[in-house]
């Protein structure tokens, strides 16, 4: 790999980017995006080696292109970029839904969709933007590609290649699958986050409650802090599972609040404690991973 092109450098591209030149210090790595400040930072801080003017140019002859802007520029990202691929230009995406965007590169690439592997690196932080990128953000974490029965092998390997070299471990599995799994385990929480930080900034005495949040709302709420582009573009893209979701967790609110309204005891603490040994064995697993 030669060069590779970034849609979007952001917290993740700009990541990807910084670790990919640990890894692989001849690397040309060009930057395309909407914001012209935001690119010129980019370059400043030697994320990126180049800004694109024009990204029919760029994407000619690289050997990579990734569309890591948010999920809903993803559609007019491989409209664009369709007329110009290169005939070995693989394309791949960091998006957290796949369904949806497998479905527009079928629609967009015609003869280069079986170059498409869908990724999804798990990873990320409550900031973005591309000062928060670092390069050691994906070592140890898992990246899932969704590829499709088309899917071209090679390209496939390339792009787990390079997630490799970034330190992460890749695993492959279904859209569907993919996207069940994260609205559960990713979508969700944030939406929870999101829905109790409004909630209290909305009330009269906001500042007063505020002021008396400590460590649990800030653990609790840590995730509220992303970026709400992004995640405005991932509750609509991934809205069926995420709707499934959010009705499996508000038949448990009843129940919490039944057993609450009947004084059983008992029952919220068999309620508690499954939960907390469920938590416990997890971030036990964590910790074995990480060390």
């Amino acid at each position: 790999m030669k060069k590779l092109v970034i849609f979007g450098v952001g917290l993740i591209g700009g990541s990807l980017a910084l670790a990919l030149k640990r890894a692989l210090p001849g690397l040309h790595i060009v930057g395309i995006g909407r914001s012209g400040e935001s690119l010129q930072t980019a370059l400043d801080l030697g994320v990126i080696d180049a800004i694109a003017s024009r990204p029919e140019q760029a994407i000619a002859d690289a050997d990579i292109a990734v569309i890591a802007a948010p999920v809903a520029q993803t559609p007019a990202i491989l409209q664009l970029i369709a007329p110009h691929l290169g005939p070995g230009t693989i394309i791949t995406d960091v998006g957290s839904t796949k369904s949806d965007v497998i479905a527009h590169a079928r629609a967009s690439l015609g003869d280069s969709f079986p170059r498409f592997v869908p990724g999804h690196p798990i990873a990320g932080a409550e900031q973005s933007g591309v000062t928060a990128a670092r390069a050691d953000l994906f070592e140890g974490r898992n990246i899932v590609l969704t590829p499709e029965p088309e899917t071209d092998q090679r390209a496939v390997n390339l792009v787990r290649d390079m997630w490799r070299k970034t330190g992460a471990n890749v695993v492959d599995m279904s859209a569907s699958h993919h996207d069940n799994i994260f609205a559960a385990v990713s979508h969700l929480p944030h939406l929870l986050a999101f829905a109790l930080v409004d909630d209290l900034a909305s009330r009269l005495n906001a500042e007063e409650l505020f002021n008396f949040a400590a460590s649990g709302f800030r653990d609790f709420t840590r995730i509220a802090g992303s970026s709400p582009e992004m995640w405005r573009d991932i509750s609509l893209a991934n809205r069926t599972a995420l709707l499934s979701e959010i009705d499996a967790y508000q038949q448990s609110l009843a129940t919490l609040r039944h057993l609450l309204e009947s004084r059983d005891g008992q029952g919220l603490q068999t309620m508690f404690e499954r939960a907390s040994q469920a938590r416990n064995a997890w971030a036990y697993q964590q910790s074995k991973k990480s060390s």
